[in-house]
This record gives C-alpha cells, structure tokens and sequence, in this order.
C-alpha cells in the first residue's frame, strides 16, 4: 500500500491595498482635512478643504478615484505657480533706504 501524499495549502492572492480618500490641504497644510466628492452621473468630481474652503473640480470617469482627482489639483497648483518663485520682488515705489536714500 502506498502512502497518502500531502498537499500544501494554496495561497490566496493577496488584496491590493486601499488608496487614501482623504488629503493633506496644499494652501492651509492642515493634514486630512481635503476630502473628494465623485459624482459619476454627472460626470463631476470635486476636492474640497473643510478648513480653509478652497476647492477644486474636474471630469470624472468611472475610473476616476479620489486620489486622481486630489492628484489633478495638485498639478493644476504646481501649473499656477510654475515661474512665480523665480520671480524677483521689486522694491515700491514710494519705498526709501534706511539713510533715505532711493535705492
């Protein structure tokens, strides 16, 4: 007679992980406080702080998720601001040195 052979148990696939439905704001900074409405009838999409009010809407899919629309917000402000740090403050007009003197 011959033995019974074993059998390892087969691994159950591994569930990818959650994505993040709430963000850090990127004009107050206050952390989880921008949260996403997807409204796909409509086609709509919109990141909304609670704490300062700023929000930001966009198309959506039935693909979109609320990381791609807090990602598109993002890049939007990065395009807003490309340029403005390279930017060199002048001095006012009516402004004067510390002698007087116009600078």
């Amino acid at each position: 007679m011959g033995k019974r052979k074993s059998r390892k148990p087969v691994a159950a696939p591994k569930k990818a992980p959650k994505l993040d439905t709430v963000f850090a704001c990127p004009f107050c900074g206050q952390p989880d406080a921008v949260g996403c409405l997807i409204v796909l009838k409509r086609g709509f999409a919109r990141a909304s702080c609670r704490i300062c009010q700023e929000s930001y809407a966009t198309r959506a899919n039935a693909l979109t998720e609320p990381v791609d629309v807090y990602s598109e917000w993002i890049d939007a402000c990065v395009d807003a601001n490309e340029g403005v740090a390279g930017r060199r403050c002048r001095p006012r007009q009516g402004d004067a040195g510390v002698d007087g003197d116009d600078v």
